[in-house]
């Protein structure tokens, strides 16, 4: 039978509009022949709605909603995404649930089994699980069809956990003991660089297992610091890839599924580990802007690396026309720095400002001088540039409505090497979980796919320097940026304890000192704009740590 995987980028709380894009789906999938059409997880209020599920009014609209959308399956299943009440609000528990919509009406619903409660999930918080299978009859060319529904967490179960027993149930089995013949399983599934491997194999293991075919429909988007990568696909029932939908865009896919045999359809690949970063930025960019309601961005233009990356896929995301550089040169400012910025933006086709420091920062060092006195001159001169930087950022963006993008990349953000108030200044932090290594990486990769050279090369090989003090280098206050980001990712995303580190072969003074700038910086991130999640483990959401803490090693 042909089903139509529609994979859309809908918006949170937005359900007007997203039952709107829901219907539009029906109308292609019905327009290709297709007899079932499959919609994500939660598209009926967008996913992630957090603590929205509080709220009764947006319950109502949901299942008020998702009656218009039955009405319109007259000739059609559609398997929807979406909030179901016991009495119609809040008071008697929610559940996180897919509908089946057929002959005008919602024939049946099933109710996710498995609620996550890890990394950025939270839905014990709201949820309750369903204690049911859901399996529907879908009569189709091949005979009827037992159909059985599950909703994202369903299909992972325990597989993830190497091993552990984590939830002690497996819905995708108890679906197919129940005559399930084929696994429908809506999904919102966030992006991290290098899953979707990891993903696939997972799915196919579970069908080698059961010897049913799988359609697995994700949601593709930015909802704020998450990215939904799509990539929605089809396994047939030996467990082989029968089908992918696009990564990173918006898609329909129509499939021929079947219950026994090879099923068909288009695959497209799926980018390498860099380029789904690289494309997974720009999405999120784009739909932060966008959803928040902005139309126009400014950077401050250092010409650094970072600043150069997070300008250039701005302009992918956005259009040259949409952004706005800044240069702010001050006394420590190199000549070449000034050079670099411009030519960034003479490359990209962006606006243009220099905003010259030196006498603001002249003005703030006499106006505390008197309170100084005595003291050498250290860190706090060093940051009060930044500062003024900041806010004369956040004034632009106050006057013109320009989202003010930061600039700042995972490793410092790390170990505190950035001025709260100053270059954190910001509204969107694009690379703040993309180490210092990956971003070279990724400098390297839009100067390869651009036509002609975007980022200067200067700002590549060139020493990283924040330039507030004279001939200053990032190494002279971290390791190098390997070593660095090599201990980062042991620690944050892997969680190992410093011995571990170091029994891995790094230096012991290293590790000690960078262990203890990242606890010591905890404060400044939880005042950090919302960043772009593309690791397993980024600051925010998923990585909830004391401020107000002594830790014994």
């Amino acid at each position: 039978m042909k089903v139509a995987l529609a994979q859309i980028n809908s918006t949170v709380g937005d359900v007007a509009g997203n039952a709107a894009r829901v219907l539009e789906g029906i109308d292609s999938a019905r327009a290709q022949g297709a007899e079932i059409v499959v919609f994500h997880e939660l598209v009926m209020v967008g996913y992630p709605p957090k603590d929205l599920l509080l709220r009764r009014d947006l319950l109502r609209a949901n299942l008020k909603a998702l009656d218009g959308v039955a009405r319109g399956c007259t000739d059609i299943t559609a398997v929807v995404g979406f909030v179901e009440s016991e009495v119609g609000d809040a008071s008697e528990g929610i559940y996180n649930a897919a509908a089946v919509c057929r002959n005008g009406r919602v024939e049946m619903t099933y109710r996710k089994s498995l609620l996550p409660s890890y990394d950025v999930f939270d839905e014990v918080r709201y949820f309750r699980p369903g204690e049911s299978v859901g399996v529907f009859e879908h009569e189709s060319s091949e005979g009827k069809v037992r159909v059985g529904l599950t909703v994202c967490e369903d299909l992972w179960n325990d597989h993830q956990f190497d091993g552990r027993r984590v939830y002690g149930r497996d819905p995708v089995r108890q679906s197919v003991d129940a005559g399930a013949q084929m696994i429908i399983n809506i999904s919102g599934s966030p992006f991290v660089a290098g899953k979707h491997a990891d993903r696939e194999r997972v799915f196919m293991d579970q069908v080698r297992s059961l010897h049913v075919p799988l359609v697995w429909v994700n949601q593709v988007g930015g909802n704020d610091d998450l990215l939904f990568d799509g990539a929605s696909l089809v396994l047939d029932a030996n467990g082989g890839l029968a089908a992918r939908a696009r990564a990173f865009n918006e898609d329909l896919l129509v499939v021929d599924v079947r219950a026994a045999g090879v099923s068909s359809g288009r695959v497209e690949p799926y980018p390498d580990r860099i380029e789904s970063i690289h494309r997974g930025l720009v999405m999120g960019t784009r739909d932060y802007v966008s959803k928040c309601g902005f139309c126009e961005v400014v950077v401050g233009l250092s010409g650094g690396i970072d600043s150069a990356v997070t300008a250039a896929l701005a302009v992918e995301a956005l259009g040259a026309s949409r952004v706005h550089g800044v240069a702010m040169p001050s006394r420590f400012s190199s000549d070449h720095s000034l050079a670099d910025a411009r030519a960034l933006a003479d490359n990209l086709g962006i606006d243009f400002k220099i905003v010259p420091i030196e006498g603001t920062h002249r003005a703030m060092e006499a106006a505390v001088a008197p309170l100084f006195a005595g003291r050498a001159p250290d860190v706090t001169e060093e940051n009060m540039q930044a500062r003024i930087r900041g806010g004369i950022l956040m004034a632009l963006s106050n006057k013109f409505g320009w989202l003010l993008l930061t600039t700042g990349n995972k490793s410092e953000l790390a170990v505190g090497y950035c001025t709260l108030y100053g270059d954190m200044c910001g509204g969107l932090a694009v690379l703040s979980d993309v180490p210092k290594t990956t971003v070279y990486q990724l400098a390297r990769r839009i100067n390869a796919g651009a036509d002609g050279l975007r980022i200067p090369e200067r700002s590549i090989t060139k020493p990283p320097s924040a330039e507030l003090a004279e001939g200053q280098t990032d190494q002279d206050s971290l390791p190098p940026y390997d070593q660095l980001d090599a201990v980062l990712e042991m620690f944050v995303e892997q969680d190992l304890p410093p011995d571990d580190i170091v029994a891995a072969g790094f230096d012991a003074n290293m590790v000690e000192r960078v262990v203890r700038m990242v606890d010591r910086a905890e404060y400044k991130r939880k005042q950090a704009p919302v960043g772009l999640k593309v690791t397993s483990r980024a600051f925010g959401t998923g990585r909830r740590m004391p401020i107000a803490a002594r830790l014994t090693r």
